[in-house]
């Protein structure tokens, strides 16, 4: 922990000489009342600590500081106490804030930053300095290779900024993989993270301010019943808050991000403004179209919230322009609310898309265009899931463009199998 640099954090300890007598200085004031000469301006960093000579209080000989420094590491190891100017200041102030919930740093601070912050507090105070450390993985560039300016490699970030912005660089640092792993890092992944996502984000609440105005909806308006596309895009939504707070709770960030994104794009663009198009086009502002305005205004306000420690600019921009209110970053951090989840419709919801999925691979496999109309659509099913079914058949026969929809047990009722033998592998053998 001893070297001799010129610049490091000079060891507080003079020895006589006249006598090979060692002096620890615990404090300033001590060192200031042992001094012979007072320095009128007092910097304890090298060189100018060096020129302070200190009176030795057994001899009386002239006592300078011994040559060495502590090592850096010793600077870094202390930062938790040191911060709070522990044992001179406030103490109280320093054991509300010790040990640290959460440090984090990259993977070659775990001999360095890591260990010195363990073995430092471990000496002090027998105790561990933080409860969570993250260990982040290296910055890649688009090949695999680290990052190293050395190699020519290295991203300027500026050019990132002014390009996709801050929001887009922090969203896909977020979400392309878990921190601890490598990352590689190349302008156009963060071009794709802005697409895939923030661009969809943007569309989403573009779309409802342009409409919103238009109509001029007032929020805060209240709607009896919901239906069912409203109640599942809530229900989805508090969902997706709770398992936000589970993974960050976690410090799974990416998998937070993950979620809220698979969110926007699929459940939200994807599927529920494509469905409600209709609902806010009418020209006649009805329950239906209100409820649709009610419930896209919540999800879109919640959802800056959600996203505020994420992408914080756009956040704002978002929840300042809806709400008038100061500042997205002054609010709570959303909390699901477990009554507004419901199973059923979820459930529901879920089998939807799989049908439709299904129907448009087998259209596709078939070689029918996928708006191509046809007769009917035929389901082989349990009773449960046809009931979970039946209430969004209007759904399924839009998105498939199928004029009937019937439900079955069995498959003979609706399949014949015919074996027709393969005239090239029989032939030959039995010619």
């Amino acid at each position: 922990m001893i070297r001799r640099p010129p610049r490091s954090t000079p060891k507080p300890s003079s020895a006589a000489s006249d006598v090979y007598k060692r002096q620890p200085v615990g404090s300033i004031k001590e060192l200031l009342d042992m001094a012979i000469d007072k320095p009128k301006e007092l910097d304890l960093h090298r060189p100018y600590v060096d020129k302070i000579i200190l009176k030795c209080p057994e001899c009386g000989g002239k006592m300078r500081r011994v040559p060495d420094v502590i090592d850096c590491w010793y600077d870094s190891g202390s930062a938790p106490f040191a911060q709070w100017h522990y044992p001179f200041g406030d103490k109280e102030v320093f054991f509300k804030n010790f040990p640290a919930t959460f440090i984090t740093e990259a993977i070659d601070q775990t001999r360095g930053w890591f260990y010195s912050l363990l073995a430092v507090s471990t000496a002090v105070f027998n105790e561990p300095p933080y409860l969570n450390v993250l260990s982040l993985g290296h910055v890649l560039d688009e090949k695999g290779v680290k990052m190293s300016k050395s190699r020519g490699n290295v991203v300027d970030p500026w050019v990132i900024f002014e390009r996709e912005g801050a929001d887009a660089l922090r969203w896909y640092l977020f979400s392309a993989n878990a921190p601890w792993e490598d990352i590689r890092f190349y302008e156009e992944a963060v071009k794709n993270a802005f697409k895939r996502f923030i661009g969809t984000l943007w569309n989403v609440y573009f779309f409802f301010v342009t409409y919103a105005n238009i109509d001029k909806f007032v929020p805060g308006e209240s709607v009896e019943e919901k239906p069912f596309l409203d109640r599942w895009l809530i229900s989805r939504l508090n969902r997706v808050i709770g398992l936000t707070r589970e993974y960050l709770e976690r410090y799974e960030i990416h998998k937070a991000a993950r979620e809220i994104e698979k969110f926007v794009v699929d459940e939200l663009s994807n599927w529920y403004i494509r469905r409600s198009r209709r609902r806010f086009w009418k020209t006649k502002f009805d329950e239906d179209k209100k409820s649709a305005y009610v419930t896209l205004y919540e999800v879109l306000v919640t959802l800056s919230k959600l996203l505020a420690p994420f992408i914080p600019f756009l956040a704002e921009e978002i929840y300042q322009n809806l709400t008038k209110e100061e500042s997205v970053h002054l609010c709570d951090y959303p909390v699901a609310k477990d009554e507004l989840i419901d199973e059923e419709i979820e459930k529901s919801m879920e089998l939807l898309f799989e049908l439709v999925e299904a129907g448009r691979s087998a259209k596709a496999s078939a070689g029918i265009k996928i708006r191509q109309p046809l007769s009917e659509l035929v389901l082989i099913c349990s009773d449960d899931k046809r009931a979970l079914i039946e209430g969004f058949v209007p759904l399924l026969k839009e998105e498939l463009n199928v004029k009937e929809v019937k439900f079955g047990r069995e498959k003979s009722e609706f399949l014949r199998k015919k074996i027709k033998p393969k005239y090239g592998i029989l032939g030959p053998k039995y010619k």
